[in-house]
């Protein structure tokens, strides 16, 4: 695909019409090409903070430093890319890999050859903390390797923790440590606390724009440098964005400013209405990366001073809420597609239309869309940091379950009748859903078991959207529009013990006092008191063996949902 356009429908349209002609009248699509400051006051945004717009041509001196790199590495035989990174650093490399898999896939797949003619492709492994199995596949592709530690700030949790066991294992190979620092590299901020670090380390480090947000680096080396180095066409991708540029200062003709009006004129509360403040977002090949990347976009961009645009994946249910509109990205067929809007654009066009848009809906909602919401991120993983540093050996000390079925342990800070069952706890929280509000599912254990086995019943039990996704990553991307926004969520947050056999995950951290089991329940224990601490409805269930408990917790759900259903 070409080119690119933005198709709404229906009501929506009217509400978006209306929201772009107002945008127009008060010169936004002339002040935003123009990064012009001032749209959201005078000391809100500093002109730095709009260097996105220039990305699709600034970041193509990038790519000449990244080949070489590129051929370094395939030369040496590394053509397995990790990608450690939480959130926005790396839901974009995942949607360029996802993108670019076909033609990687016709160019023979991952690179064979250790010499100056071996091929350039390559796969990429992404660890954001929450999946040993992830972390199983790339040690079995070690001697191949090159990881990528990605952060604006300094070494997260999961990095840290990542960083330690690749070490140690390269270690045990025999590597010294100089050829351990040479299987490292870096992409951070100027200036940052891992940029000291990683120098302190010896690593390669590549540097980006400290005053850039982090979920507007989609075009910087965040989302390229890793997927180069899996072998994507970047060079591309910089194409189909710069094809977008000149319509950005129009009026008339902007696909930017018409979806940026749909998603903020639609969030806007009219007289006598219901604001349409939730999308559902839909994939031709069902939820991917860019959907993903679309949800932390908005939730970062627009979740704050209680206004926000939640984003979520189809649940398996109609989805007919009437403060809901639905928007298809790269529908097949305009005909056959019922959403309320369509975005049809190449991926390079879609990073940088959706962070257009992203900037205008914020400029409609009256909020900066460039504050990255970095102090609600880190007030979950400090929690998490303070739990972890009073863990032992033996287990991480916790809260005592209130109730205990069949091994499914309920964590609430409000007690249960006596013989309550686990159908009345999660029909409890189902209860506890606004009625312009959603539930959220957040899982944090090793496997496929995610919440999108249970969305749907949850939507029909609760008549209400349901979005869903592993953590850390999801609520470390998500967390700003579920904090700071309109606080009408409803939280079931899935913890379990290691299963049988998942070595890596009871295995200690070297030199740390924690398993990554132990850091992957830090980091649900930390998300569980944020919300608390907002005072959102929220419960944990924590599954004692996480095969059995996940299919009885599936079986509890779809009795909620087939004793609520009218």
């Amino acid at each position: 695909m070409s080119g690119f356009d933005v198709l709404t429908r229906g009501d929506v349209l009217d509400s978006a019409l209306r929201a772009r002609d107002y945008l127009v009248s008060c010169g936004v699509p002339g002040a935003l090409a123009a990064k012009d400051p001032r749209l959201w006051g005078r000391r809100a945004v500093d002109h730095s903070r709009l260097g996105w717009l220039d990305l699709p041509f600034a970041s193509r001196g990038l790519l000449s430093q990244v080949n070489g790199l590129v051929s370094e590495a395939r030369y040496s035989g590394l053509d397995h890319i990790v990608l450690i990174g939480v959130g926005a650093e790396s839901l974009a490399a995942q949607a360029v890999m996802e993108a670019h898999a076909p033609a990687l896939a016709a160019a023979g797949g991952p690179a064979g050859g250790t010499g100056p003619g071996a091929r350039t492709t390559g796969e990429l492994t992404v660890l954001d903390g929450g999946d040993t199995a992830a972390l199983a596949f790339a040690m079995e592709r070690l001697d191949r390797t090159l990881v990528v530690l990605a952060s604006k700030a300094g070494v997260s949790l999961e990095g840290d923790a990542y960083r330690r066991i690749f070490a140690e294992a390269f270690r045990e190979r025999g590597l010294s440590e100089r050829e351990i620092a040479g299987r490292f590299l870096v992409i951070t901020d100027h200036g940052s606390p891992l940029h000291d670090f990683a120098r302190q380390c010896g690593y390669r480090i590549g540097l980006t724009d400290p005053y850039l947000p982090g979920h507007y680096g989609a075009l910087s080396a965040y989302g390229l440098v890793p997927a180069v180095l899996a072998g994507a066409d970047a060079e591309r991708l910089l194409d189909e964005a710069a094809s977008l540029v000149p319509s950005l200062s129009k009026d008339e003709d902007n696909p930017g400013l018409l979806l940026g009006a749909v998603i903020g004129g639609c969030a806007q509360q009219e007289p006598g209405g219901l604001a349409r403040d939730k999308v559902l977002l839909r994939e031709p090949g069902g939820p991917g990366a860019l959907s993903a990347w679309i949800s932390q976009l908005l939730a970062v961009g627009t979740g704050k001073r209680g206004r926000g645009v939640l984003a979520f994946e189809p649940s398996g249910g109609r989805g007919d809420f009437p403060d809901v509109h639905g928007v298809s990205v790269n529908p097949r067929s305009a005909a056959q597609d019922d959403s309320d809007t369509a975005v049809w654009a190449p991926l390079g066009a879609q990073f940088l239309l959706w962070e257009y848009a992203t900037a205008v809906a914020g400029w409609l909602l009256g909020v900066n869309p460039f504050e990255a919401g970095s102090s609600v991120v880190q007030e979950a993983e400090d929690d998490a940091a303070t739990l972890l540093r009073t863990a032992s050996a033996g287990s991480l000390t916790e809260e005592r379950p209130v109730y205990v079925e069949d091994g499914i342990e309920v964590h609430a800070d409000f007690p249960w009748p006596a013989g309550a069952e686990l159908q009345t706890v999660l029909g409890g929280l189902v209860a506890s859903v606004p009625s312009d509000g959603y539930l959220s599912v957040m899982t944090y254990l090793s496997g496929d078991f995610s919440g999108r086995y249970l969305a749907p019943s949850l939507a029909r039990a609760s008549g209400r959207p349901v979005a869903y996704g592993p953590g850390p990553g999801y609520p470390h991307a998500t967390g700003p529009v579920h904090k700071d926004g309109p606080g009408n969520g409803a939280f079931l947050i899935i913890t379990g013990d290691p299963a049988p056999g998942d070595a890596l995950a009871a295995h200690p951290v070297p030199g740390r006092p924690y398993s990554l089991a132990q850091l992957r329940l830090a980091r649900a224990l930390g998300e569980l008191r944020a919300l608390r601490e907002r005072r959102l409805p929220v419960i944990r269930l924590h599954l004692r063996d996480p095969v059995e408990g996940a299919g009885r917790l599936t079986e509890a759900v779809r009795a909620v949902a087939g004793a609520r259903r009218p």
